[in-house]
C-alpha cells in the first residue's frame, strides 16, 4: 500500500469556509488513484483552517503531475462556496510537493492543479502536462476576452456589469463591503450637509472647509492652509500627486515670450535668466497636451480650460517657486503673462488654472491611463498567455489582485457620459480624447522611471521625495526581479525560446500600446536583460507608480482651491479685474466639491484587506531559492521604510506616499 498525506488549506478571507464534501484524486506518470473524498475532519466554516487527510493506493502512482479536487454537487447544506488556498501532499518517498490553487470552488465544480517546480512550456515533456497546459489556457482565453474601449485606447476586459464580475477577480467579502460601506456613507454625509444637489458656489474659503471627511489628515490640513503659498505651489509639483510634468528648461518655448525684465525681480540678486537656465535652475510644466481638447458644455457653453505654461525658478535658499504662467499655448494681448508682482488676486487666480490642468492630468493620465488600465493590460496578458505553473504567472499575480474588478467599477462609475470625469471640465469627449493624447505620447522611457529622471533632468532637484523613494523602490525591485527571472531564465536562448512568455509580452504591445512600435515597447524578447526590464517596469508601475498618484489624491485634490476639476469661469484677459470673490465664482459649486471630495476620500483610504508592497501571503512557490529571493526582498524593503521614517520625522511636511508599508501590492482601488 502507498499513502499520500495531503494538507488542505483554506483561505483567510471573510466566508472562504464550506461544510461540503470534497474529492481529489491524484494522477501520477504511471497511474491515478481513486476519487477519494475528504471527510477526516471536514474544512466546516472556519477561515484559514488546514484538513488533514489521506489517500491509500495499492501501488505508488509515480511522479506526481496533476491534483484533481472537487465540490460535491450533491450535498444538502446552503449553497456556498469555498476558497482553497493551496494543498500540500506528502508522497510515500517522502518528497513534499505544493499544489497552489487560491481559487473559489462553487458547487459540482473541479480543479486541476499543478504542483512542483514553476516551469516553462519547452520544460513539460510528459504528455499529460503539455495537454492541461494548453487547456488551461484556452479555458482563460474563453474567460477573458479583450475588448475595445473606444478607437485610440488600449483595450480592456469585456466585461462592463460589476455583477457580472468572475468570483477569481473580484473583491473579497470584506473589501466588497467597505466599499460599499464608505459609499454610501459618503453619500450620506452628502445629504446631511446640504451639498448634494446645491449649485450655489460657496459665499468664502472658510466656508469650504464644512466639506470634511471622515478622514483626517495632517497633510490634508495643511493644504487648506498653505495652498496660496508659492513655495507650496513648487512643493507639490515636485512631491504632489502629479510629479511627471516638470522639466528642467534650458530654452524657453517659442511660444513662451517671457523676458529678462519680467522675472529679473524674482531672481537672485545680479543673474539673468539665461544664466540661471544654464546653470539649471530654471523648470517648466507645460500642458500643451490639453490644448484644444473639447470640453464640458453649460447652460450651451463651452467651459473654458487652459492649456498653461508654467515657469519656475530654484532659488539660492533651494526653494521651487513660480515665476511666470501663461494660461493657453497661443501668446497674445489675451493672454498675459501673469507674474508673482501682480495683483494677488490675478496672481492667485493664473495659479488655480495651473492647477487645474494639472488635476485633470493626474487623473486621466497619470493615475487612471498611465497605472490602472495599463495595470489592467499587464492583468489579462498575464491571465491568457502565462498557465499558473509559469514562474512569471506566479510572480506577477499578486501585483494583479483586484486590479480588474477596481477597473470595472471604475468605467461604470467614474469616465464615460454622465459620470465624475465626464462632469470635470473636460466632460466626456474631453476624458477620451486626453487619454488616446496620452497614450500616444506614452514611451518605454516615461515609464521606466530612472530614464524618466534623467530625460526631463531632474537628477539633482532638491528636495524631491517622489524621486528618491521611487528610485530606491525602483532599484530594490529590479534587484528582485532580476534575481528572480536569472533564477527560472539562465539564458537569452530559454527566454527566446518561451512561447507563452512571447504571447504575453505580444498581447500587451498590441492591445496595451496598439502596436506602436514608435513607443519603444517590446513586442518580443530576446534576451534575459530585456525580460528584467521589463517586468520591473510591470510590478513598478501596478504598485509604487500606483501608489505615488493614487495616495496622495485626498491630501492635495480633497481641498478645491487646490486642484479643482471644474472651473466655471474663462480665464482672464487682462489683468487687474479680478477679486477673491471672482475666484470662488469661478471655482466648483457645492454640489460639485461634496461629490469629488467624497470620492476622494473613498479612493485614498486603506482597507482592511490591504497587502503591502513585496507581501505574498498566497504561498505559490515552493522553490527555497525563490523563496529566499522574496525574503531578500522584504528586508530590503523594511530597510527603506526605516529610512523614510527617519528623513519624514525631520520635515516640516512628511512624504509617506511612497513608505513600503504603504504602497499596496497592486493597483486595487
Amino acid at each position: 500500500m502507498a499513502e499520500y498525506t495531503l494538507e488542505v488549506t483554506t483561505g483567510s478571507m471573510l466566508q472562504a469556509g464550506t461544510f461540503d464534501n470534497l474529492y481529489v484524486t491524484l494522477i501520477g506518470t504511471e497511474r491515478q488513484s481513486e476519487r477519494t473524498q475528504l471527510t477526516s475532519f471536514g474544512l466546516d466554516e472556519k477561515t484559514g483552517k488546514v484538513g488533514t487527510y489521506s489517500v491509500t493506493t495499492l501501488l505508488s502512482l509515480g511522479c506526481l503531475l496533476l491534483l484533481k479536487l472537487e465540490k460535491d454537487p450533491f450535498h444538502e447544506s446552503p449553497e456556498k462556496d469555498w476558497f482553497c488556498s493551496k494543498i500540500v501532499v506528502k508522497t510515500p518517498e517522502e518528497d513534499e510537493i505544493l499544489f497552489p490553487c487560491h481559487s473559489w470552488l462553487s458547487r459540482g465544480e473541479f480543479v486541476l492543479m499543478r504542483g512542483g517546480r514553476a516551469t516553462k512550456a519547452f520544460e513539460d515533456l510528459h504528455p499529460r502536462l503539455v495537454d492541461q497546459r494548453k487547456k488551461e489556457l484556452v479555458k482563460q482565453k474563453l474567460m477573458y476576452k479583450w475588448d475595445k474601449y473606444a478607437e485610440g485606447l488600449s483595450y480592456i476586459l469585456n466585461i462592463d456589469d460589476p455583477k457580472a464580475i468572475p468570483v477569481e477577480i473580484s473583491f473579497s467579502f470584506s473589501r466588497a463591503f467597505e466599499y460599499r460601506y464608505t459609499s454610501e456613507a459618503a453619500s450620506a454625509e452628502l445629504e446631511l450637509k446640504g451639498l448634494k444637489d446645491s449649485t450655489e458656489h460657496f459665499e468664502s474659503f472658510e466656508a469650504m472647509k464644512v466639506v470634511s471627511w471622515f478622514k483626517k489628515a495632517p497633510v490634508s490640513e495643511y493644504v487648506s492652509e498653505h495652498w496660496e503659498d508659492d513655495d507650496f505651489f513648487g512643493y507639490q509639483i515636485l512631491n504632489g500627486a502629479t510629479p511627471f510634468m516638470i522639466k528642467r528648461c534650458s530654452k524657453l518655448p517659442s511660444n513662451f515670450p517671457v523676458t529678462e525684465e519680467m522675472v529679473k525681480p524674482f531672481l537672485a540678486n545680479g543673474v539673468s535668466l539665461t544664466e540661471e537656465m544654464k546653470k539649471g535652475n530654471i523648470f517648466i510644466n507645460d500642458y500643451k497636451i490639453m490644448d484644444g481638447l473639447p470640453t464640458r458644455v453649460i447652460d450651451g457653453k463651452p467651459v473654458a480650460l487652459t492649456a498653461a505654461l508654467c515657469l519656475l525658478y530654484l532659488n539660492p535658499e533651494k526653494k521651487l517657486l513660480p515665476i511666470t504662467i501663461q494660461l493657453g499655448q497661443q501668446p497674445s494681448e489675451e493672454t498675459p503673462i501673469f507674474l508673482p508682482s501682480d495683483l494677488k488676486s490675478d496672481w492667485l487666480l493664473a495659479k488655480i488654472y495651473v492647477r487645474n490642468a494639472d488635476t485633470l492630468y493626474n487623473q486621466v493620465i497619470s493615475h487612471l491611463q498611465n497605472t490602472h488600465l495599463l495595470a489592467e493590460v499587464f492583468t489579462m496578458a498575464t491571465l491568457r498567455n502565462l498557465p499558473m505553473i509559469h514562474p512569471l504567472h506566479k510572480l506577477l499575480i499578486p501585483h494583479h489582485r483586484y486590479t480588474l474588478h477596481i477597473n470595472i467599477l471604475a468605467r461604470a462609475r467614474l469616465y464615460g457620459p454622465g459620470r465624475l470625469f465626464g462632469n470635470t471640465s473636460l466632460g466626456a469627449d474631453g476624458v477620451t480624447e486626453l487619454m488616446k493624447r496620452g497614450l500616444s505620447e506614452m514611451t518605454y522611457t516615461s515609464l521606466c522611471l530612472p530614464e524618466n529622471i534623467a530625460a526631463r533632468g531632474l537628477e539633482s532637484i532638491p528636495d524631491f521625495y517622489y524621486r528618491d523613494d521611487a528610485l530606491r523602490l525602483w532599484s530594490i525591485t529590479n534587484s528582485f526581479v532580476k534575481a528572480m527571472v536569472a533564477y527560472y531564465y539562465p539564458s537569452d536562448s530559454e527566454v527566446s525560446a518561451d512561447s507563452e512568455l512571447q504571447e504575453w509580452i505580444n498581447e500587451i504591445f498590441y492591445y496595451g500600446f496598439l502596436g506602436n512600435s514608435d513607443s519603444g515597447i517590446p513586442s518580443s524578447f530576446q534576451t534575459v536583460a530585456e525580460l528584467i526590464k521589463f517586468v520591473t517596469m510591470v510590478i513598478f508601475t501596478s504598485s509604487v507608480q500606483h501608489a505615488a498618484v493614487g495616495s496622495a489624491q485626498f491630501d492635495f485634490l480633497g481641498w478645491t482651491p487646490n486642484a479643482p476639476l471644474l472651473l466655471f469661469q474663462a480665464p482672464p484677459t487682462t489683468k487687474g479685474q479680478s477679486s477673491m470673490e471672482a475666484i470662488l465664482a469661478t471655482l466648483p459649486n457645492k454640489s460639485f466639491v461634496g461629490v469629488v471630495m467624497s470620492n476622494v476620500w473613498q479612493l485614498s483610504r486603506k482597507y482592511s484587506d490591504f497587502v503591502p508592497l513585496g507581501t505574498y501571503p498566497e504561498q505559490r512557490f515552493e522553490e527555497p531559492a525563490a523563496l529566499q529571493m522574496i525574503e531578500d526582498f522584504q528586508a530590503e524593503l523594511s530597510s527603506l521604510s526605516v529610512a523614510i521614517n527617519k528623513r519624514n520625522s525631520e520635515l516640516e511636511l512628511p512624504y509617506t506616499y511612497l513608505n513600503p508599508k504603504e504602497i499596496e501590492n497592486s493597483v486595487t482601488i
